[in-house]
């Protein structure tokens, strides 16, 4: 995995999300929104995370026993133009 900047974990984040089908019924857990990316960059990845719920691209919503996290099906174009 070629990370380079900031756009990188951005793009692999929501490649990730939309492969798994998280778009509402299918989340995933805040604790496991990170793995998967080298360890220098997790917290990084939850930054970006933030930064694109408040773009209104990411939804978080709180759960019994952590955040959820799944892509907002409004901006599912602007999701895969990101990806591509």
């Amino acid at each position: 995995m070629e990370i380079h900047d900031d756009r990188d974990i951005e793009r692999i984040l929501l490649k990730k999300l939309h492969t798994l089908g998280c778009w509402g019924t299918r989340h995933v857990s805040e604790s496991n929104l990170p793995k998967g990316f080298p360890s220098h960059v997790k917290k990084r990845v939850m930054d970006i995370a933030e930064d694109l719920r408040k773009k209104g691209i990411l939804i978080k919503r709180p759960s019994s026993h952590d955040y959820q996290w799944y892509l907002n099906w409004d901006s599912k174009r602007e999701i895969e133009e990101r990806i591509k």
